[in-house]
This record gives C-alpha cells, structure tokens and sequence, in this order.
C-alpha cells in the first residue's frame, strides 16, 4: 500500500534536556502525520464522529528509538497500511530525516470505537473502502 509523508520541524518545544527530541514528541509527529492521512482521504476526525459516529483511537503502539533528532531538523513522518481488520488498522509509521534511515520505527494498531459508548466497532463500510487500498 502506498506511503503518506508528512513534514515536521523540531521546535525547542520538542527536546529535552539533552538538546534532543524528546520521546513523546515522536508520538505526536506519528498521531499528526495519521490525522493527515485520514484527511488527505476526505476523513476529518470531527466528522467522522460528529456523522458517522465514530473514533479511531491508538490501542497498541511499539517503537523502536533508534537515533536522535534535534533542534531545527526537518523530519519527514511516513504512515504505511499495513492490514486493515473490521475493526482495527494496523500501520507502520518511522520519523526521519529525508535520504537516510530512519530515527524512529513503531508498529502502531489503531482501533475503530463507537463515539458513544467507546466499544469497539466494524469500520463504517466507505470508510473501510477508502483506506482499504489506501497508504
């Protein structure tokens, strides 16, 4: 499935003690670069809740850190499909600098949750079509 990238600089907001990029900032990066990719399929997660009534959430995230970034790097986020189950997507997503390896790795299993009662639910039938085949 196809590759969605989504540049981020680091901000001095974004480090740590050490000069380098926090972990949990790598986290954010990842959840922006998702929010962009369900939007560049015509999925804006308000929407999604507000008419077809319902959430992706992150049930399950694994990340491998493996070098760091600092201030001012221009880092580019990638988000691949990696399965789509009726209730679940299954992504791979790495943070890095354009040309070389990546800094960050996580498998990250998103889950479909009705906005209401916050169960678990099949993705909605277009929903599931779009990001089907989508990367």
């Amino acid at each position: 499935m196809k590759e969605f990238r989504w540049p981020v600089r680091v901000y001095y907001e974004d480090t740590d003690a050490g000069g380098v990029v926090y972990h949990a900032s790598y986290l954010r990066f990842m959840e922006r670069a998702r929010t962009e990719w369900l939007r560049s399929h015509g999925f804006d997660q308000g929407a999604l809740r507000e008419r077809l009534g319902v959430l992706f959430v992150v049930r399950r995230i694994e990340v491998e850190f493996r070098r760091p970034a600092r201030l001012d790097d221009e880092l580019t986020v990638s988000a691949r499909v990696r399965e789509v189950r009726p209730a679940r997507l299954l992504l791979d997503q790495a943070v890095g600098r354009e040309g070389e390896a990546p800094l960050c790795e996580a498998r990250v299993e998103v889950a479909c949750l009705d906005a209401a009662s916050g169960r678990p639910r099949r993705i909605p039938e277009g929903v599931m079509a779009e990001l089907g085949g989508a990367g």
